[in-house]
């Protein structure tokens, strides 16, 4: 990848990093790429969805990316206000040249992003990343008269991606009590409209006033105290947290307790188990997954898959293996018989299936899974692409990698923030939390 793309897309400040220009430049470079890519025939004219979640700079930059686009030539169709999951099933189910989701997903409301997805509803490959990148300042079409593009409403086919919803699981889940946290963002609307098309009388909803300013702020899946509170409150079955562009979920189960994508996984990973329907009998997920859950699924008869971090990688390796379950331990859980993508609305669906099927809580289904202790850390540092290159940095790892033997250290730099992630994994917390503060004040100080 070059300089923009990070692990999911291109994100920055809004107006300030991730300015309207260079939304433009990326409409006309992404769109030339998807045209030439693509393997559909939209008929006369090529179409690309745009989405967006609810952050107030998301107008700015869906109509400089549409500008962009229609000077090449290309028809957009504005979705507006959608999950990251909907661009990505319309994307691979109309026929069109790919699609377009702005979105910073889970980062403060400052940020914003620009995710592509292809004519199959994936996230586009590195190499096209590459290639978009590479365009930028090309010399492109520039077509006149007719041919200029247009925008299309495309706010009608959100019920197509609503119907593929309620479709996707079996029983009747009616007498479940839920609450749901749509944290401000790109489900709140549609969420509450999936609780009522499945029968959900017990439903209540928060944070789902759709004010830009206050996606993630305190609430959904990056806080998930007042959905747990909320959850106590109304004696409920679940809480359902999803992050501003809902394309992933933590869930709460009826102690007020966080299930998140691990225990999911576990839960979905060995009840298909057990029914016979898990493709290969295997799961995939990323090394941030904590090492109980191989432990858990293995006492199912199910074998865990490791991909490189990012969901998108992980549907690299569900799709080579022909699988049909994997995640993330933030959430993001793909179905691959009914997307290609996270989905967090989906996740909450199939979770609940799985407790109609069996009878049981949500607390029992997560019962089998024991975690190991583990340590997370996010250092804000300025220099995040010198980390590989640090040998004190190294230094400090290695001796703490020698002295928790029975266990694992992380460190990586995030695709999408100035941010160092540390993760440390053992058996013996004290332990942990030792090396943790010497790896995190070591890293502070070599990268600030």
């Amino acid at each position: 990848m070059g300089e923009l793309f990070g692990t999911d897309g291109v994100r920055g400040v809004a107006n300030q990093d991730l300015i309207p220009e260079l939304a433009f430049k990326l409409g006309r470079a992404g769109a030339s790429v998807l045209e030439e890519k693509t393997r559909f025939s939209c008929g006369d004219r090529n179409k690309i969805f745009i989405g967006r979640d609810t952050r107030i700079s998301g107008d700015m930059l869906a109509a400089a990316l549409a500008a962009g686009i229609n000077s090449l030539g290309i028809d957009t169709v504005d979705l507006e206000v959608v999950p990251t999951p909907a661009v990505s099933y319309l994307s691979r189910s109309r026929p069109v040249i790919g699609g377009i989701m702005v979105s910073a997903s889970h980062n403060p409301i400052q940020d914003n992003g620009i995710k592509f997805f292809d004519s199959r509803g994936m996230k586009i490959s590195e190499e096209m990343e590459s290639e978009i990148e590479a365009r930028l300042e090309a010399e492109l079409a520039r077509p006149t008269h007719e041919k200029v593009g247009r925008q299309l409403d495309g706010r009608y086919l959100i019920e197509f991606y609503l119907d593929s919803l309620l479709a996707s699981y079996a029983g009747d889940i009616s007498g479940l009590s839920v609450v749901l946290d749509c944290g401000h963002g790109a489900a709140h609307r549609l969420g509450p409209r999936i609780l009522k098309r499945a029968g959900l009388e017990r439903a209540k909803v928060i944070n789902h006033s759709g004010r830009g300013e206050l996606i993630n702020v305190d609430c959904g899946s990056t806080n998930t105290a007042e959905l747990k509170e909320t959850v106590l409150a109304e004696n409920a079955d679940l809480g359902i947290a999803l992050d501003g562009d809902a394309d992933r979920a933590v869930l709460i189960d009826e102690q007020g307790r966080e299930i998140d994508g691990d225990y999911i996984i576990y839960i979905c990973g060995s009840h298909l188990s057990r029914r016979g329907r898990l493709k290969g009998n295997r799961v995939v997920t990323t090394r941030y997954s904590n090492l109980g859950l191989a432990e858990a699924l293995k006492k199912s008869g199910v074998e865990v898959i490791y991909a490189a971090n990012g969901d998108k990688y992980v549907l690299e390796k569900i799709q080579e293996l022909n699988l049909s379950l994997g995640g993330e331990k933030s959430g993001h859980i793909i179905f691959k018989e009914h997307n290609v993508s996270g989905d967090g609305m989906l996740t909450a669906l199939k979770v609940m299936e799985v407790m109609i099927e069996t009878g049981k809580s949500l607390s029992q289904l997560a019962e089998g899974l024991k975690e190991w202790p583990q340590l997370l850390k996010n250092i804000r540092v300025k220099n995040k692409e010198l980390l590989e290159e640090n040998s004190r940095i190294s230094e400090v790892v290695a001796a703490g990698e020698r002295d928790i033997q029975d266990g694992r250290i992380f460190v990586r730099a995030s695709g999408t923030e100035p941010v160092i992630r540390l993760m440390l994994e053992g058996r013996d917390r004290p332990l942990l939390e030792k090396w943790g503060e010497q790896i995190a004040g070591g890293i502070g100080e070599e990268l600030n």
